[in-house]
């Protein structure tokens, strides 16, 4: 069975990374897959802002 808080901790310090965090992430990482997880986890990031700005009329 899976530590939830864990990955509920883990998931909480991932929604504060800042679009460069995530860039430098993808140009520092070890292999390809981690570079891919870590381009999603920035497309989802950015997504998630897209959607707050249209909420807010600020596009």
């Amino acid at each position: 069975m899976c530590d939830v808080k864990k990955y509920s901790d883990i998931y909480k310090e991932i929604k504060k990374l800042e679009p460069h965090d995530t860039l430098q992430l993808v140009l520092e990482c070890e292999d390809d897959e981690e570079k891919d997880f870590y381009e999603l986890v920035g497309d989802f990031l950015l997504q998630k802002r897209q959607k707050e700005a249209i909420a807010r009329n600020v596009f």
